[in-house]
């Protein structure tokens, strides 16, 4: 017997763009800038997690462990919508990330509440909410 899952459920695909936490775009942090891009194009959500330690292309491992080395640590931008809308917003990452990298992975959503839906498409529960 399978369980049921609320909401929506099905495939999806989520980027991941990895950059530094100094990076800026126009004196405002680079990760917030996406961010905020990933709302205003209407994509169902965005997260940073902040790394502890790693290192990319310059080969030089940045860690929080040691003040010294505490400067420009990784930061992680995590979105998932369906394929369509993310790959709409590819372009605007082209535009701002100059080091970094944006991975693409498919996967399944296996619980979504409130489901992923079109911006500004209501449900009846949601009407019955709002009532």
């Amino acid at each position: 017997m399978e369980a049921a899952v609320t909401g929506t459920a099905g495939s999806a695909l989520r980027l991941t763009i990895f950059v530094g936490e100094n990076d800026v775009w126009r004196h405002k942090p680079l990760y917030s800038e996406i961010v905020h891009r990933a709302h205003r194009a209407g994509l169902a959500g965005a997260s940073v997690f902040h790394g502890m330690e790693g290192f990319g292309a310059s080969s030089l491992i940045h860690t929080s462990r040691l003040l010294s080395l505490s400067e420009d640590l990784p930061v992680a931008i995590v979105i998932v919508d369906t394929e369509e809308k993310v790959r709409a917003f590819l372009p605007e990452l082209d535009e701002l990330v100059t080091q970094g990298l944006a991975v693409l992975d498919e996967c399944e959503v296996a619980l979504s509440r409130p489901p992923l839906r079109p911006r500004g498409e209501t449900t009846g529960a949601d009407r019955e909410e709002d009532a």
